[in-house]
Protein backbone atom coordinates (compact mmCIF):
# COMPACT_ATOMS: atom_id res chain seq x y z
CA UNK A 1 0.00 0.00 0.00
CA UNK A 2 1.37 3.35 -0.98
CA UNK A 3 0.52 5.65 1.85
CA UNK A 4 0.83 9.07 3.33
CA UNK A 5 0.44 10.02 6.95
CA UNK A 6 -0.61 13.40 8.06
CA UNK A 7 -2.35 15.80 10.27
CA UNK A 8 -5.50 17.51 9.06
CA UNK A 9 -8.23 15.79 7.15
CA UNK A 10 -11.27 17.92 6.39
CA UNK A 11 -13.45 19.89 8.76
CA UNK A 12 -10.75 20.01 11.43
CA UNK A 13 -10.69 16.25 11.89
CA UNK A 14 -7.26 15.79 13.46
CA UNK A 15 -5.75 12.39 12.88
CA UNK A 16 -2.61 10.43 12.26
CA UNK A 17 -4.47 8.26 9.82
CA UNK A 18 -2.82 6.77 6.77
CA UNK A 19 -4.31 7.14 3.31
CA UNK A 20 -3.22 5.54 0.07
CA UNK A 21 -4.00 3.15 -2.73
CA UNK A 22 -3.81 -0.60 -3.17
CA UNK A 23 -4.58 -2.73 -6.20
CA UNK A 24 -7.13 -5.41 -5.36
CA UNK A 25 -9.28 -7.48 -7.71
CA UNK A 26 -7.61 -5.67 -10.60
CA UNK A 27 -8.51 -2.08 -9.65
CA UNK A 28 -7.07 0.75 -7.56
CA UNK A 29 -8.84 1.06 -4.22
CA UNK A 30 -8.22 4.13 -2.09
CA UNK A 31 -8.12 3.40 1.63
CA UNK A 32 -7.92 5.28 4.93
CA UNK A 33 -6.49 3.54 8.00
CA UNK A 34 -6.12 4.50 11.64
CA UNK A 35 -3.24 2.04 12.14
CA UNK A 36 -1.63 0.46 15.16
CA UNK A 37 -1.01 -3.10 16.34
CA UNK A 38 -4.68 -3.77 17.07
CA UNK A 39 -7.39 -6.07 15.72
CA UNK A 40 -8.38 -4.90 12.22
CA UNK A 41 -11.87 -3.69 11.30
CA UNK A 42 -12.80 -3.00 7.67
CA UNK A 43 -15.70 -0.58 7.20
CA UNK A 44 -17.68 -0.60 3.93
CA UNK A 45 -19.76 2.50 3.22
CA UNK A 46 -23.14 2.85 1.57
CA UNK A 47 -24.09 3.83 -1.96
CA UNK A 48 -22.78 7.32 -2.96
CA UNK A 49 -20.80 7.68 0.32
CA UNK A 50 -17.03 7.25 0.72
CA UNK A 51 -14.59 5.84 3.27
CA UNK A 52 -14.41 9.02 5.31
CA UNK A 53 -18.17 8.88 5.87
CA UNK A 54 -17.11 6.47 8.66
CA UNK A 55 -15.00 9.18 10.37
CA UNK A 56 -17.08 9.48 13.53
CA UNK A 57 -17.27 5.70 13.97
CA UNK A 58 -13.54 5.32 13.33
CA UNK A 59 -12.73 7.96 15.91
CA UNK A 60 -14.82 6.06 18.46
CA UNK A 61 -13.16 2.71 17.68
CA UNK A 62 -9.55 3.58 16.86
CA UNK A 63 -8.29 3.26 20.44
CA UNK A 64 -9.03 -0.47 20.33
CA UNK A 65 -9.00 -1.32 16.62
CA UNK A 66 -7.02 -0.69 13.44
CA UNK A 67 -9.89 0.79 11.43
CA UNK A 68 -9.65 0.50 7.64
CA UNK A 69 -12.05 2.53 5.48
CA UNK A 70 -11.87 1.85 1.73
CA UNK A 71 -13.63 3.86 -0.95
CA UNK A 72 -15.69 1.37 -2.97
CA UNK A 73 -15.11 1.25 -6.72
CA UNK A 74 -16.54 4.33 -8.38
CA UNK A 75 -16.65 6.16 -5.04
CA UNK A 76 -14.22 8.56 -3.40
CA UNK A 77 -10.74 8.32 -4.88
CA UNK A 78 -10.99 4.69 -5.95
CA UNK A 79 -10.91 3.67 -9.59
CA UNK A 80 -14.17 3.82 -11.54
CA UNK A 81 -14.01 1.10 -14.20
CA UNK A 82 -16.66 0.96 -16.90
CA UNK A 83 -18.32 -2.10 -15.39
CA UNK A 84 -18.39 -4.29 -12.32
CA UNK A 85 -20.96 -2.52 -10.17
CA UNK A 86 -22.65 -5.58 -8.71
CA UNK A 87 -22.66 -6.91 -5.18
CA UNK A 88 -20.65 -9.91 -6.37
CA UNK A 89 -17.87 -7.70 -7.72
CA UNK A 90 -17.88 -5.40 -4.69
CA UNK A 91 -17.52 -8.47 -2.47
CA UNK A 92 -14.61 -9.66 -4.60
CA UNK A 93 -13.04 -6.19 -4.22
CA UNK A 94 -13.38 -6.41 -0.44
CA UNK A 95 -11.98 -9.93 -0.29
CA UNK A 96 -9.07 -8.83 -2.47
CA UNK A 97 -8.39 -5.85 -0.21
CA UNK A 98 -8.29 -8.08 2.86
CA UNK A 99 -5.78 -10.36 1.14
CA UNK A 100 -3.58 -7.58 -0.26
CA UNK A 101 -3.35 -5.90 3.14
CA UNK A 102 -2.57 -9.24 4.78
CA UNK A 103 -5.35 -8.89 7.35
CA UNK A 104 -5.91 -11.89 9.61
CA UNK A 105 -9.66 -12.55 9.80
CA UNK A 106 -10.71 -8.93 10.30
CA UNK A 107 -14.07 -7.84 11.54
CA UNK A 108 -16.20 -6.29 8.82
CA UNK A 109 -18.77 -3.54 9.25
CA UNK A 110 -21.00 -2.38 6.43
CA UNK A 111 -23.87 0.03 5.89
CA UNK A 112 -26.56 -0.39 3.22
CA UNK A 113 -24.69 -1.28 -0.01
CA UNK A 114 -21.64 -1.88 2.16
CA UNK A 115 -23.67 -4.20 4.40
CA UNK A 116 -24.67 -6.24 1.34
CA UNK A 117 -21.01 -6.33 0.32
CA UNK A 118 -19.98 -7.40 3.82
CA UNK A 119 -22.60 -10.14 4.03
CA UNK A 120 -21.69 -11.62 0.65
CA UNK A 121 -17.96 -11.46 1.45
CA UNK A 122 -18.59 -13.35 4.69
CA UNK A 123 -20.69 -15.93 2.83
CA UNK A 124 -18.36 -16.39 -0.15
CA UNK A 125 -14.97 -16.25 1.61
CA UNK A 126 -15.55 -17.41 5.20
CA UNK A 127 -11.85 -18.09 5.72
CA UNK A 128 -11.13 -14.36 5.36
CA UNK A 129 -13.69 -12.95 7.81
CA UNK A 130 -13.68 -13.03 11.60
CA UNK A 131 -16.99 -11.29 12.26
CA UNK A 132 -19.55 -9.15 10.45
CA UNK A 133 -21.78 -6.25 11.43
CA UNK A 134 -24.58 -5.30 9.03
CA UNK A 135 -26.20 -1.87 9.36
CA UNK A 136 -29.57 -1.99 7.59
CA UNK A 137 -28.62 -3.99 4.47
CA UNK A 138 -30.90 -3.69 1.40
CA UNK A 139 -32.89 -6.79 2.30
CA UNK A 140 -36.42 -6.03 1.21
CA UNK A 141 -38.67 -8.06 -1.07
CA UNK A 142 -39.59 -5.23 -3.41
CA UNK A 143 -35.90 -4.71 -4.19
CA UNK A 144 -35.36 -8.37 -5.00
CA UNK A 145 -38.52 -8.71 -7.06
CA UNK A 146 -38.26 -5.46 -9.03
CA UNK A 147 -38.05 -5.59 -12.81
CA UNK A 148 -35.08 -4.25 -14.80
CA UNK A 149 -37.28 -1.33 -15.85
CA UNK A 150 -38.14 -0.50 -12.25
CA UNK A 151 -34.49 -0.68 -11.23
CA UNK A 152 -33.49 1.59 -14.11
CA UNK A 153 -36.18 4.11 -13.15
CA UNK A 154 -34.88 4.12 -9.58
CA UNK A 155 -31.34 4.62 -10.84
CA UNK A 156 -32.41 7.55 -13.04
CA UNK A 157 -34.16 9.25 -10.14
CA UNK A 158 -31.12 8.91 -7.90
CA UNK A 159 -28.78 9.97 -10.71
CA UNK A 160 -30.77 13.19 -11.16
CA UNK A 161 -30.46 13.91 -7.45
CA UNK A 162 -26.70 13.39 -7.54
CA UNK A 163 -26.33 15.59 -10.60
CA UNK A 164 -28.12 18.33 -8.70
CA UNK A 165 -25.65 17.95 -5.83
CA UNK A 166 -22.66 17.95 -8.20
CA UNK A 167 -23.75 21.35 -9.52
CA UNK A 168 -23.46 22.79 -6.01
CA UNK A 169 -20.49 23.86 -3.92
CA UNK A 170 -19.31 21.78 -0.97
CA UNK A 171 -20.83 24.32 1.41
CA UNK A 172 -24.17 24.23 -0.42
CA UNK A 173 -24.24 20.42 -0.26
CA UNK A 174 -23.48 20.52 3.45
CA UNK A 175 -26.31 23.02 3.97
CA UNK A 176 -28.67 20.73 2.05
CA UNK A 177 -27.62 17.74 4.15
CA UNK A 178 -27.98 19.73 7.36
CA UNK A 179 -31.53 20.74 6.42
CA UNK A 180 -32.54 17.25 5.29
CA UNK A 181 -30.94 15.50 8.27
CA UNK A 182 -31.19 17.81 11.29
CA UNK A 183 -30.29 15.04 13.75
CA UNK A 184 -26.91 14.30 12.16
CA UNK A 185 -23.78 15.52 13.94
CA UNK A 186 -21.91 18.30 12.18
CA UNK A 187 -18.88 16.02 11.67
CA UNK A 188 -20.96 13.91 9.26
CA UNK A 189 -21.68 16.71 6.81
CA UNK A 190 -18.27 17.40 5.26
CA UNK A 191 -17.48 13.80 4.28
CA UNK A 192 -21.04 13.36 2.98
CA UNK A 193 -20.68 16.43 0.77
CA UNK A 194 -17.23 15.38 -0.46
CA UNK A 195 -18.50 11.93 -1.36
CA UNK A 196 -21.17 13.35 -3.66
CA UNK A 197 -18.66 15.53 -5.47
CA UNK A 198 -16.16 12.69 -5.86
CA UNK A 199 -18.27 9.81 -7.10
CA UNK A 200 -18.49 8.54 -10.66
CA UNK A 201 -21.87 8.30 -12.35
CA UNK A 202 -20.90 4.80 -13.43
CA UNK A 203 -21.92 3.61 -9.97
CA UNK A 204 -25.57 3.84 -10.98
CA UNK A 205 -25.11 0.56 -12.79
CA UNK A 206 -25.31 -0.89 -9.26
CA UNK A 207 -28.95 0.14 -8.98
CA UNK A 208 -29.70 -1.44 -12.35
CA UNK A 209 -28.20 -4.77 -11.32
CA UNK A 210 -30.10 -7.59 -9.67
CA UNK A 211 -30.18 -7.45 -5.89
CA UNK A 212 -29.30 -10.77 -4.29
CA UNK A 213 -32.10 -11.95 -1.97
CA UNK A 214 -30.93 -12.50 1.58
CA UNK A 215 -31.99 -16.21 1.60
CA UNK A 216 -29.26 -16.81 -0.98
CA UNK A 217 -26.63 -15.29 1.33
CA UNK A 218 -27.55 -15.70 5.00
CA UNK A 219 -27.36 -19.54 5.25
CA UNK A 220 -23.73 -19.42 4.11
CA UNK A 221 -22.47 -16.96 6.73
CA UNK A 222 -20.43 -18.87 9.31
CA UNK A 223 -18.84 -16.07 11.34
CA UNK A 224 -20.47 -14.29 14.29
CA UNK A 225 -22.71 -11.63 12.77
CA UNK A 226 -24.70 -8.71 14.13
CA UNK A 227 -27.63 -7.33 12.13
CA UNK A 228 -28.46 -3.79 13.27
CA UNK A 229 -31.98 -2.68 12.43
CA UNK A 230 -34.05 0.44 13.01
CA UNK A 231 -37.55 1.76 12.32
CA UNK A 232 -39.05 1.14 8.85
CA UNK A 233 -41.51 3.99 9.40
CA UNK A 234 -38.46 6.29 9.67
CA UNK A 235 -36.86 4.93 6.50
CA UNK A 236 -35.07 1.77 7.62
CA UNK A 237 -35.09 -1.08 5.09
CA UNK A 238 -35.00 -4.26 7.17
CA UNK A 239 -38.39 -4.99 8.72
CA UNK A 240 -38.85 -6.78 12.07
CA UNK A 241 -40.25 -9.77 10.18
CA UNK A 242 -37.17 -10.05 7.93
CA UNK A 243 -34.85 -9.63 10.92
CA UNK A 244 -36.66 -12.44 12.73
CA UNK A 245 -36.48 -14.69 9.67
CA UNK A 246 -32.77 -13.97 9.17
CA UNK A 247 -31.95 -14.85 12.78
CA UNK A 248 -34.11 -17.97 12.49
CA UNK A 249 -32.25 -19.20 9.43
CA UNK A 250 -28.75 -18.76 10.88
CA UNK A 251 -27.85 -19.16 14.56
CA UNK A 252 -24.61 -17.22 13.95
CA UNK A 253 -26.65 -14.05 13.48
CA UNK A 254 -27.98 -11.91 16.30
CA UNK A 255 -30.14 -8.81 15.91
CA UNK A 256 -29.87 -5.44 17.64
CA UNK A 257 -32.81 -3.10 17.07
CA UNK A 258 -32.17 0.61 17.61
CA UNK A 259 -35.30 2.74 17.89
CA UNK A 260 -35.51 6.32 16.78
CA UNK A 261 -33.50 5.86 13.60
CA UNK A 262 -34.09 5.22 9.94
CA UNK A 263 -31.72 3.90 7.31
CA UNK A 264 -28.68 5.86 8.58
CA UNK A 265 -28.72 4.25 12.00
CA UNK A 266 -25.25 5.30 13.15
CA UNK A 267 -25.85 8.89 12.09
CA UNK A 268 -29.21 9.17 13.82
CA UNK A 269 -28.58 7.21 17.04
CA UNK A 270 -24.79 7.25 17.30
CA UNK A 271 -24.33 6.36 20.98
CA UNK A 272 -26.66 3.38 20.81
CA UNK A 273 -25.03 2.22 17.59
CA UNK A 274 -21.52 2.35 19.04
CA UNK A 275 -22.69 0.55 22.17
CA UNK A 276 -24.19 -2.25 20.08
CA UNK A 277 -21.04 -2.54 17.97
CA UNK A 278 -18.56 -2.52 20.85
CA UNK A 279 -20.57 -4.97 22.96
CA UNK A 280 -20.85 -7.36 20.05
CA UNK A 281 -17.14 -7.18 19.22
CA UNK A 282 -16.17 -7.62 22.87
CA UNK A 283 -18.28 -10.76 23.11
CA UNK A 284 -16.80 -12.71 20.20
Amino acid sequence: MTSSQGGQLKEGIVSNWFSGDVVANGIKIHTYRTGGDKPPLVLSHGFTDNGLCWTRVAQALQADYDVIMPDARGHGFSEAPQEGYTTETLAADLAGLIQVLGLEKPGLIGHSMGAATTALTAANTPDLVGAAILEDPPWREDLFESTPEEREARAEEWRASIMERKAQTREEIMAFCREENPTWAEVELGPWADSKLQLSLRIFDFLGARFIPWPEIVPHITCPTLLITADPEAGAIVTPQVAQEVAGVNANIQVAHISGAGHNIRREQFEQYIQAVTEFLAGI
